[in-house]
């Protein structure tokens, strides 16, 4: 036991810099400030969008289902529209097995931003894409997804801009925030359609998503019998409450413009907001060691949306010292750098006490990306990314089963701890 403390001190306390290809996994930098997550852009390089080509015969596409009767209960999407989902059947020895996964997106934090959202599938099922591609930790094939491949596999559509987690109205603007009706509705929805009798459930989500399936996920694993096996996995939703570039908060500020707007505060866990500000609350960093369900967090420690939104938004670098190395990630300076690493060891610290309970399991690496476990070239393929010998869909499978290969690595824990990722 102590030789493994000492691992675990020495993964996360040494730091060591190093210049790299990474190009597979890296992300486009977008000069315009944008709150949406990068999940639906198409922002990808050229070797994504060669392996999305080589993918798209291989995948499965599904057809949206909106949920009827919703809006009864005032579970409707911003513009007050039916919120919806896709969903897979499982078979064989899937069918009794339930994977739910929280589309991301980004936020809202304003009338004007909200109504503007509105208008497009994220605020509004009129404009929601009619089928969405299963792929990843969604796909049905088990060369490409090996664990959750014949489960039933639901993506529930985000209408809400508050991570479903809003309760509130704006008459004036015609705005309606109900985030966490909508996953109320659809949690009942899927219980009716089998999810009740589940012997195994797995709740995840990407970006915006990838925070919803932290903030609900003890609520999800309070749905079920104490038989049922029930674990989170969170993409891409670490959101940190880092400094910027001029020493200011920009996502704490963000993120008290959401809460405040959509009355998030209702629905955010008594545990947090009994002990904190509620906007605090809003940041899993304030969250994820009192969870009681088991969960695992795969992150970029250089998550590309973070370094774009939060630490280093145009509006915190009104002269423009930064743009050069957020354009172009190898015109960073050495201090640069350090700066990023800075953000990285954050994260490893705020994950410290998390990453010692042995229910739980991180997949930290160490590139500029923000999701993965949907993309197919970052989730299973003989190229993905890994950490040892361990690709993303090894590592969340051998910790949700509780595999005999997690004997060797007992907290689950993958961080890739020893240079940063420039391509």
């Amino acid at each position: 036991m102590e030789k493994l403390f000492v691992r675990i001190f020495y993964l996360w306390s040494l730091v060591v810099v190093g210049l790299v290809m990474c190009t597979r996994f890296d992300e486009d930098f977008i000069t315009k400030d944008n709150f949406l997550s990068y999940l639906d852009n198409d922002n990808n390089n050229n070797y994504e969008l060669k392996q999305q080509v080589l993918l798209k015969a291989r995948n499965l596409t599904v057809p949206l289902t909106l949920i009827e009767g919703a809006n009864s209960t005032g579970a409707v999407c911003l513009d007050g529209t039916l919120p919806g989902y896709h969903f897979h059947a499982g078979s064989d020895s899937g069918a009794n097995s339930w994977l739910v996964h929280f589309e991301g997106g980004g936020w809202c934090n304003n009338v004007k931003d909200c109504g503007l959202r509105k208008t497009t599938g994220l605020g509004s099922s009129k404009y929601m894409d009619q089928t969405k591609t299963f792929k990843g930790i969604l796909s049905n094939k088990p060369e490409y997804n090996p664990d959750f491949y014949n489960w039933n596999r639901v993506l529930l559509r985000y209408c809400d801009g508050a991570s479903f987690a809003g309760e509130g109205q704006d008459e004036a603007a015609e705005l309606i925030f109900r985030g966490q009706r909508i996953w109320s509705a659809a949690i009942q929805v899927l219980m009716d359609k089998g999810m009740k009798n589940a012997d195994q459930a797995l709740l995840s989500g990407c970006s915006a998503g990838g925070l919803a399936s932290i903030l609900h996920c003890d609520e999800f694993a309070a749905f079920f019998p104490s038989t049922t096996r029930v674990k989170c996995l969170s993409d891409a939703g670490f959101f940190l409450d880092a400094t910027d570039v001029a020493g200011g908060h920009t996502l704490r500020k963000y993120y008290e413009d959401v809460v405040t707007l959509q009355e998030v505060q209702k629905n955010l866990p008594a545990s947090c907001t009994s002990e904190m500000d509620p906007t605090l609350c809003f940041f899993p960093q304030n969250v994820v060691s009192n969870m009681k369900t088991p969960m695992f967090l795969v992150n970029a420690a250089y998550d590309v949306w973070q370094v774009h939104q939060s630490l280093m938004p145009s509006s915190a670098d009104p002269k423009g010292f930064w743009r050069a190395c957020r354009d172009d990630k190898q015109k960073c300076n050495s201090t640069q750098i350090q700066f990023l690493q800075d953000f990285r060891n954050q994260m490893l610290d705020v994950l410290k006490k998390f990453s010692m309970s042995d229910k739980n399991g991180l997949f930290i690496n160490s590139c500029f990306a923000h999701s993965q476990v949907q993309r197919q070239e970052l989730w299973f393929t003989n190229d993905s990314p890994r950490i040892g010998n361990k690709r993303i869909a090894e590592a969340v499978g051998d910790w949700y089963f509780e595999r005999e290969a997690m004997k060797s690595n007992p907290l689950g824990v993958f961080v890739e701890f020893n240079k940063i990722h420039l391509g």
